[in-house]
């Protein structure tokens, strides 16, 4: 078994330019990809090219937020583990009545079925957020990026 960093040397992209917006669209409680976009950007995953804006659909009639990631690798080992981050992430800055999907990007992931049904299923995230080793990765993912 071969010890160390599965991709010890990923792509970072630059930083797309965003124009600052002067006023909110969709009024105080309406929510739209740029939200979210704000929300995950603590976590990186933008610099990687996991995510992108356009890897995130909100509808807001049917109180929907699909998020669709890209991990770095075909077999990537992190992903279910980056789906966990985005769905707690997700989770403490929304309102619960959004339901939120997590799927890996097609083609992207050897293992992409499966990976899908872990993150979208609740009974296996409450499981896996139980696990106190997989919980604590999962915090120190999300808060350190915070510092």
């Amino acid at each position: 078994m071969t010890l160390g960093l599965i991709n010890a040397n990923p792509v970072v992209h630059a930083k797309k330019e965003r124009v600052a917006r002067t006023e909110d669209p969709h009024g105080d409680d309406a929510v739209d990809p740029l939200d979210i976009y704000d929300i995950l950007l603590l976590l990186l995953f933008f610099l990687l090219s996991v995510l992108s804006e356009e890897s995130i659909t909100v509808d807001e009639k049917l109180g929907r937020i699909l998020i669709t990631f890209t991990p770095t690798i075909q077999h990537c080992s992190m992903a279910t583990v980056i789906g966990l981050c985005l769905r707690v992430k997700l989770k403490h800055c929304f309102p619960p009545h959004y339901k939120v999907d997590i799927k890996v990007s097609p083609g992207s992931h050897a293992n992409e079925e499966s990976v899908n049904k872990q993150l979208n299923d609740k009974e296996r995230v409450a499981a896996a957020l139980e696990n106190p080793n997989l919980r604590q990765l999962v915090d120190e993912c999300l808060y350190s990026s915070e510092l």
